[in-house]
């Protein structure tokens, strides 16, 4: 088959008058490739035909690909069932060739974006060593489409709350927003709805309507509308964590900004310029920022346990215990978290990360909780004790300033030698030990064995040898 500027060659050849001889030998072909090509008469290659074997049966192919849904496996299986005997691939092929269940691939393309014209919002989850520990966080982004100018942030989970911290910060960070701002489907910002029916859940409209741009989400798996991310996302995960040590999340996105600075200040090659000269086209066609930005912060609603504590994804805050018992409203910003009685702001906090499990005391509480501290009830037995004489009640008081506030089981164990001994042999050993200082317990009860010795016991008075050849004596007379 003659390629097409062979074929051209030929034809004009032809019209000035030359023979196939001499044309075949000028071009090095055969002289009957010269005949074919002047008999046919056109410069175009000829398609090349051959018969095929399902030609015949291509309305049963299309009848059995509707009903079968596309499937052509079960359409192979029916033509088989019909007669039909072929290969898979040779289905497949004739398919392609006739555009059956095949759709045109729509060419990607380029979007061209005027100054002010959009920006592109996305998240993208990474793993990062925070302090020694590798940490799942949602890296959130911000950028410009004319100009590339970006902001990035990284925040431990992701919801509509850090949504809204975000754009905030990133908003106020470039100083305007663009006239729309395209998202994926993702139900942080979306309500309901996909693509040009998507609807932004109420507090992501309040937001897009204060620095007044408007949300839009591109087509389900149309991801090439929202593209300028993926690059960058992939630029820091390869080049920005590698080789920084980073203390905390608050570290981290403080180096963040300083690289969102840096690289907003290098030259592109593909852009020919750095996103801050595009940014001095860009800037006069921002919508501006609103005379003032509110504080971003979630509304809780939250009551006062019995110890004068607000719970809040699992931290506990203190506030004044005149507030046990009533219901506040909890205001959760990025920083700190707020506490309203009404319209008076009863406490503030900074807060804690979410899920630590931390209990945040005021100083001024502290003082306050021991105040209101109910006191424990006198114990009944260190009460006979004080009021049977001054003997038991100064070694009731020397006992609490030897044990402090763990004076219980000395106090009981003196109870008991009070209830068990003669009175008179305890006040009399207690008045002793006082004399020289002892508080020993056990010491003290042998003194009043002592003392009662021969009274209520039948207690050895003799000298050790003397008791030895007493009990000698009587084993004796016992076997007489």
């Amino acid at each position: 088959m003659l390629e097409l500027d062979k074929r051209i060659a030929i034809l004009k050849l032809a019209h000035e008058g030359h023979g196939a001889k001499s044309i075949a030998r000028w071009l090095k072909i055969s002289k009957n490739s010269v005949k074919r090509v002047l008999r046919d008469g056109r410069a175009e290659v000829p398609a090349l035909e051959r018969d095929e074997a399902l030609q015949e049966h291509q309305g049963l192919i299309e009848s059995l690909h509707l009903s079968c849904q596309g499937n052509l496996v079960r359409v192979h299986e029916e033509l088989a069932r019909e007669g039909v005997d072929v290969a898979y691939s040779t289905l497949t092929g004739f398919c392609r060739r006739h555009g059956i269940g095949v759709a045109d691939k729509p060419r990607p393309g380029r979007y061209h974006f005027e100054p002010g014209e959009e920006m592109q919002h996305d998240t993208s989850p990474h793993k990062v060593v925070v302090d020694g520990q590798i940490l799942s966080l949602q890296c959130a982004s911000l950028i410009l489409c004319f100009s590339r100018r970006q902001y990035v942030q990284v925040y431990s989970r992701w919801s509509r709350f850090e949504a809204r911290v975000f754009l905030s910060e990133a908003i106020v960070w470039i100083g305007g927003s663009a006239a729309t701002c395209m998202i994926d489907n993702s139900s942080v910002v979306i309500s309901r709805g996909t693509g040009p029916n998507a609807i932004a859940a109420p507090e992501m409209k309040a937001q897009a309507d204060r620095f007044g741009f408007g949300f839009v989400a591109h087509r389900v798996g149309d991801a090439n509308r929202s593209g300028r991310f993926e690059r960058p996302f992939h630029h820091i995960e390869h080049n920005f964590y590698p080789g920084r040590v980073f203390s905390d999340l608050a570290d981290l996105n403080e180096q963040l900004r300083l690289w969102c600075e840096t690289n907003f200040l290098r030259r592109r090659k593909r852009l020919q310029a750095s996103p801050a000269q595009l940014f001095v086209t860009e800037a006069p066609h921002l919508r501006p920022l609103p005379p003032h930005v509110p504080e971003v912060y979630e509304l809780h609603r939250r009551r006062v346990d019995i110890e004068g504590y607000v719970n809040l994804h699992t931290n506990r805050y203190s506030v004044d215990t005149q507030l046990i018992g009533r219901h506040l409203e909890v205001r959760e910003g990025v920083a700190r978290v707020r506490f309203f009685d009404g319209h008076r702001l009863a406490e503030e906090h900074v807060k804690s990360p979410y899920g630590a499990h931390h209990r945040e005391t005021l100083p001024k509480h502290r003082g306050e909780q021991r105040r209101h501290r109910t006191p424990a009830a006198p114990d009944p037995k260190e009460g006979l004790l004080r009021a049977d004489g001054p003997e038991l009640e100064a070694l009731v008081d020397a006992l609490r300033k030897q044990h402090k506030g763990r004076a219980t089981k000395a106090l009981h164990q003196l109870h008991r030698i009070w209830m068990d001994y003669p009175i008179e042999a305890v006040r009399k050993a207690v008045g002793e030990a006082l004399q020289f200082g002892l508080t020993d317990l056990q010491r003290i009860e042998r003194m009043v064995l002592r003392h009662v010795a021969g009274d209520f016991f039948r207690l050895p008075t003799t000298p050790k040898d003397d008791v030895d050849d007493q009990e000698d004596e009587d084993n004796g007379e016992d076997e007489g």
